[in-house]
């Protein structure tokens, strides 16, 4: 890839819709640049490829499902067209024989469409993309780290498993990735992150043997290949020297980097025989440490790709979703302890799955986050609960804050402050009653991001809750940085507190900072008398749960409060 040039993806597909999954693939990713060109037929595409030298095509990709019984002609006229550009078959369901046969026509892959989502897209044309840049510099060799690169990587694996075949022993591959390397690119800039992936191409070298590989794939993935192994505990303990390895910091150009880094390993013979599946596992068991929380490994297993299947099945379920209108919000109310009477409302979504029935937010939440789909979703979100605010003062309700939680993918998002102002502008609802949640994990994972964000929120008269208080690790700095409004103590230790007393120390701690700080205070998961009593009593003012009331859809809580008014 040149510097300050976006490579250009052909897609050759008669289906908009593909095209705009695909866009939307790559635009939610944090895939580097890569620009798509969409042509809706073999002419267009052919005549694309004929400005191949001003204008470069890493590759191609080719929606065979929609060409018939033509589609070997037009990979061939493709090939011809551009023989260096790797073409890559779209296709529906098909067998290793139909795959073989769309090689033997040009195609360098086959990929199917169900599988092209916001995570796997951007890592295989990043690969192709590396793969392509390799094989016309005619090197084996990546040549910001000096690593071999991925041509080289599965010429040394296919060479290390026929020899595992013959001897009757094991190798382990390592797909090693460094977390949230984006960001200390788009902070720190380019020329840091390079300084950074070199570092971390040496510290991994340092943990292997001599007989095994590391090699570099494409941007901040690594693949580590251990031949020969005694037993699979070898493979972990390599996995943990990188873990200990890693730790330290790296100095790069005056900046102390703290960077951690997810593994996933993959075995031969006991995951796969051929080196595209083994990296693939490995690939897999990767993604899976990111989800289980980064900064450790794991081991393949069936079972993922199981769960794999699941998430893409959601994902697809999930953009169906926001183009059916198919989200609908429940609010649960924020009372005063002292009257029982309602000062605000948390507004919480809730999927009306056409076969599922009401999806709660913990089975769709962290799949709309990994793929991007929070952004728009959360933008629905914030609107659709000021306007129902906004209705309902139109109706002569008392005004009541209106609480909305924010993912922190949201609060990274381009145009989050705007989408904010939006809202209230759309709406007509007043600042001063809405109020964003966000927890401490949002706030360091980018502080100086979140910095920003959050004082030109504030500048708005919108107020600032910090959600779950007390369980992250860095709570009073957090306090100290952000303009935060209201702290809510975690259901956690509102829970045991009558019965714990360390929890109930943590509850009374909190309430004290809270009024020393002036902050407000919220206890959430209320679920029992003597729970109120114990908050009223240590001077907690503000409470929700299902002491006071479930979550509800709008009409039911407006019926609630008019209930309420008429007593």
């Amino acid at each position: 890839m040149v510097a300050g040039r976006r490579d250009s993806i052909l897609v050759f597909t008669p289906d908009s819709a593909l095209a705009r999954k695909l866009r939307r693939a790559l635009d939610t990713s944090t895939a580097p640049a890569l620009e798509l060109e969409c042509v809706e037929s073999l002419s267009a595409a052919v005549r694309r490829l004929a400005r191949q030298a001003a204008a470069p095509v890493a590759a191609i990709l080719c929606d065979t499902s929609m060409l018939a019984d033509g589609e070997a002609d037009a990979l061939s006229m493709l090939r011809e067209a551009a023989p260096d550009v790797p073409v890559v078959a779209l296709t529906g369901a098909e067998t290793d024989a139909e795959c073989e046969m769309r090689r033997r026509a040009g195609a360098a892959d086959c990929v199917r469409k169900d599988r092209l989502d916001d995570y796997w897209l951007p890592k295989h044309l990043r690969q192709i993309v590396a793969s392509r840049a390799a094989t016309a510099s005619g090197g084996q060799h990546d040549p910001l780290t000096g690593l071999p690169n991925r041509v080289q990587l599965y010429d040394r694996l296919q060479h290390a498993i026929a020899g595992a075949r013959r001897r009757g022993t094991r190798l382990a591959v390592l797909f090693v990735d460094l977390d949230r390397f984006k960001q200390i690119n788009d902070s720190l800039g380019h020329a840091i992150g390079d300084g950074l992936l070199c570092s971390t191409a040496q510290r991994l070298s340092g943990c292997v043997r001599q007989s095994d590989t590391v090699s570099r794939l494409a941007g901040d993935e690594f693949v580590l290949v251990l031949d020969d192994l005694a037993t699979i505990d070898d493979a972990a303990m390599i996995a943990d020297k990188i873990l200990i390895a890693m730790n330290a910091p790296h100095a790069i150009e005056g900046h102390d980097l703290h960077v951690t880094v997810s593994m996933g390993i993959s075995v031969y013979p006991d995951d796969a025989d051929d080196a595209e599946s083994i990296i693939r596992n490995a690939d897999v068991a990767m993604y899976h440490t990111k989800e289980a929380g980064r900064n450790s490994y794991e081991f393949f297993s069936t079972q993922m790709n199981v769960r794999v299947v699941e998430q893409q099945s959601v994902e697809r379920d999930l953009r169906r979703a926001l183009e059916r209108d198919e989200f609908q919000l429940y609010f649960q109310p924020k009372v005063e302890l002292a009257s029982g009477t309602m000062m605000g409302v948390e507004a919480l979504v809730r999927w009306r799955h056409p076969e599922r029935g009401i999806v709660l937010p913990g089975q769709f939440i962290a799949i709309a986050e990994s793929s991007g789909l929070i952004v728009p979703m959360g933008r629905w979100i914030l609107r659709e609960a000021c306007r129902q605010a906004t209705e309902w003062i139109e109706a002569g309700f008392d005004p009541m804050t209106l609480a909305v939680n924010i993912s922190p993918v949201e609060l990274r998002s381009k145009g989050f402050v705007a989408s904010v102002r939006a809202a209230l502008d759309a709406t007509g609802l007043s600042p001063g009653l809405l109020e964003l949640e966000l927890t401490e994990t949002a706030l360091i994972q980018d502080a100086k991001t979140a910095d920003t964000v959050l004082h030109a929120i504030k500048s708005m008269g919108v107020g600032i809750a910090l959600d779950d208080f007390g369980t992250g690790y860095s709570s009073l700095s957090s306090l100290k940085r952000f303009p935060v409004d209201t702290l809510k103590i975690d259901r956690s230790f509102v829970h045991d507190m009558t019965t714990n007393p360390g929890d109930a120390a943590i509850v009374r701690a909190v309430i004290a900072m809270a009024k020393t700080l002036r902050r407000n205070v919220v206890a959430e998961g209320v679920e029992t008398p003597e729970q109120r009593r114990m908050l009223r009593a240590e001077g907690c003012t503000l409470a929700q749960g299902f002491l006071f009331g479930r979550p509800a859809a709008a009409v039911d809580l407006a019926r609630r409060v008019r209930s309420a008014q008429r007593s």
